[in-house]
């Protein structure tokens, strides 16, 4: 990610970049480009970053990020001063929502009272059926659940709603830090907290409680999927009924707990990891209840923290913050109160934020950017030469289906039914979470939106949407490094386009790919062309499985490989649509660097970051994304352009045989 080479820049936020767009002192030139292209581009730059103290990585993103939350707060801080003028508004329900959020007086003063009424609900369990009706409860509040139940399109049918149910109920990042040796410290670290927090909300017997919530949860552990196999969409789709899960997990009461969560008529279910869901059910059907309620208890103050008294929230960020990510200090309390009323609120706030910073121009110049990556992304697959004809014009047609949305939706969420009080944080997250989800309650039986984003315009990110064969820019990402009217186009083309053509290939992925021109889950391939995809993608992954940035901790070449496919997809369109932008011209020379090395150069600016330690190992294991040097180095070595641009030959570190380099798009 592209960061400022210093603390003093990095202070401001502000990449200095040439006026042609990249930072030419962030490299370091003693590193030759095809030993380490991170380390030419980026080496100076990161090496001289500095990470905030309430930061765990600082790059582009993080930068960006920093400036709309700096914007939404003016946005939210004029809200809350003018809150009273025109009580009910969207606008007066931000500013009391951030208001009661930043009132740590009010919040201080009555202590653990608001929490009262959910700790008396887990103390009134007393039989499995309450148990499972508070689980389906959760939805609506600050509760906990075994499960991650959701309402989104049907995988087979994206134009209908299903009701999805996952596994979950564990408090760490990721199973691996149950299971595997190298996270023991932190799983100890773990009870430790349970067993303070359980102390902050007086349960009893917190130290002997810990250590059975933390046994409970390890037995959830070894039952749940890992990450990887999480991202096989024929696997994670297991339709059944009511009837049948009743059937094949018995100890837990479903017919309670989607009473409870407000679906009591609930009949098609799709089960995203089946075995681990049945598993779930069976194990806390053999716990005790005592530890259930614990369990319970404590993951309710977990999730409370932020909207109860200092002891909860330095607590909460002692483990959280410091012991799990190596973050030395809190963010500021402004900083989690954006958070806290976007969470609640967003589309309110990007209502606002995109009539205020996002001008029609900024659209028009993503939308000629999309088409120019499109129209790369068809010429390549027109002359794709492993797949078959057959397989190749379905690509193609789905290609042309392909949907590109910029900036923000076609409409705007209506906040109207939202209750929010200037004095009530704990009252308005619970209220804030019950809205949402009846929102989504509301679709049942209902024609599937096509116009409703899962991010919202200030979110400085992107994403595609495989059952809507869609890829979707928020404004916030149309800003420099990403895009700058003002810096050379070859640039621009690395930076933007890289990111454009990332997004595009995420529907060609090996878990995109799976789904049709229609979004739906179906198998349009030729068995032949299957198997050679796989065969290039598996040559792909094994290249990521080699990296080992920890000893003993190596890149999951399996769990990254959607986002690896998409950095090589992504750059190599990129580079492809920045020559059929100069229409066959010699592009200038710039402080003697061509245009194609500019190409480079602008999509290493973007992954430049620094990411604190026991942060990175974290991502390791459950972060789709390989790290930042892995994301520069190992599309560009696949790449014959970049080969040419920057000279580089056999015995440079990065080099690969002809024959060894994976193209897949």
């Amino acid at each position: 990610m592209a960061a400022p080479s210093g603390a003093a820049r990095a202070d401001t936020g502000t990449p200095p970049t040439t006026g042609w767009g990249f930072d030419m002192a962030g490299r370091d030139t003693a590193i030759r480009p095809g030993d380490n292209f991170f380390g030419y581009a980026d080496g100076t730059a990161v090496r001289e970053m500095v990470i905030p103290p309430d930061r765990t990585s600082w790059g582009a993103f993080n930068i960006l990020a920093e400036r709309s939350r700096e914007r939404v707060q003016t946005i939210l801080r004029e809200a809350a001063a003018k809150s009273t003028a025109n009580p009910g508004t969207d606008e007066a329900k931000l500013g009391a929502f951030f208001d009661a959020f930043m009132d740590e007086k009010t919040i201080e003063s009555r202590g653990t009272a608001p929490m009262q009424a959910d700790l008396d609900a887990i103390r009134a369990v007393s039989d499995r059926t309450k148990f499972a009706a508070l689980n389906g409860q959760a939805q609506n509040g600050l509760q906990y659940t075994l499960f991650a139940l959701s309402i989104s399109p049907d995988a087979k049918d994206p134009t209908q709603y299903a009701v999805t149910l996952g596994q979950g109920g564990t408090g760490l990042p990721d199973r691996d830090y149950y299971l595997k040796p190298e996270f023991a410290a932190k799983k100890t670290a773990y009870q430790s907290y349970i067993a303070q927090m359980l102390g902050l909300i007086g349960w009893q017997n917190p130290d002997k409680n810990a250590a059975d919530i933390v046994a409970f949860e390890t037995k959830l552990a070894q039952a749940q999927w890992a990450r990887q196999d999480d991202r096989d969409p024929d696997k994670t789709y297991n339709p059944t009924t009511l009837a049948d899960l009743e059937k094949a997990a018995p100890q837990f009461d479903w017919h309670a707990y989607f009473t409870a969560a407000g679906l009591p008529n609930a009949d098609k279910l799709v089960l995203v990891e089946k075995s681990a869901v049945l598993a779930e059910a069976r194990i806390a059907g053999e716990t005790d209840l005592d530890t259930l309620r614990a369990w319970l208890a404590f993951h309710l103050a977990d999730n409370a923290a932020d909207v109860l008294p200092k002891r909860f929230v330095d607590a909460a960020f002692a483990f959280h913050g410091k012991t799990l990510s190596g973050q030395p200090e809190l963010e500021a309390r402004w900083k989690r109160a954006v958070s806290a009323t976007s969470g609640a609120m967003g589309w309110a706030i990007g209502k606002i934020y995109v009539a205020r910073y996002f001008p029609p121009s900024a659209k028009a110049a993503m939308e000629t950017l999309t088409a120019d990556l499109k129209s790369a992304f068809r010429v390549r697959l027109e002359h794709n030469s492993w797949m078959s004809p057959q397989t190749r014009q379905a690509a193609l047609v789905k290609l042309e289906n392909h949907l590109i949305q910029i900036g923000y939706p076609n409409k705007w969420r209506d906040y109207s039914g939202l209750v929010v009080k200037p004095d009530d944080a704990y009252g308005n997250t619970e209220r804030a979470t019950a809205f949402e989800w009846a929102f989504w309650l509301g679709h049942q039986g209902k024609t599937v939106d096509r116009d409703e984003w899962d991010m919202t315009p200030q979110t400085v990110n992107a994403y595609n949407n495989p059952p809507f064969d869609e890829v979707v820019f928020p404004a916030a990402i149309l800003q420099p490094p990403f895009f700058d009217p003002k810096a050379d186009p070859a640039i621009n083309f690395g930076a933007i386009g890289g990111v454009i053509g990332h997004e595009m290939t995420h529907s060609f992925d090996d878990e995109g790919r799976k789904f049709d021109e229609h979004g739906r889950l179906h198998d349009w391939w030729t068995e032949a062309d299957a198997k050679r995809f796989e065969e290039r993608a598996a040559r792909l992954g094994a290249q990521f499985d080699a990296l080992e940035p920890f000893p003993g901790l190596h890149v999951n070449g399996k769990l990254t490989m959607g986002e690896n496919i998409a950095d090589l997809g992504g750059l190599t369109l990129a580079l492809d649509a920045y020559h059929a932008f100069m229409k066959g011209k010699t592009a200038p020379v710039i402080d003697g660097l061509t245009g194609d090395q500019r190409v480079f150069l602008g999509w290493a600016q973007v992954w430049r970051q620094k990411v604190r330690p026991d942060r990175a190992k974290m991502l390791l294991v459950t972060d789709p994304h390989s790290p930042p040097m892995a994301r520069v180095n190992m599309p560009m070595h696949n790449i014959d352009g970049w080969y040419k641009a920057w000279n580089v030959k056999p015995g440079d570190k990065l080099y690969l045989a002809p024959k060894d380099r994976v193209q897949i798009w």
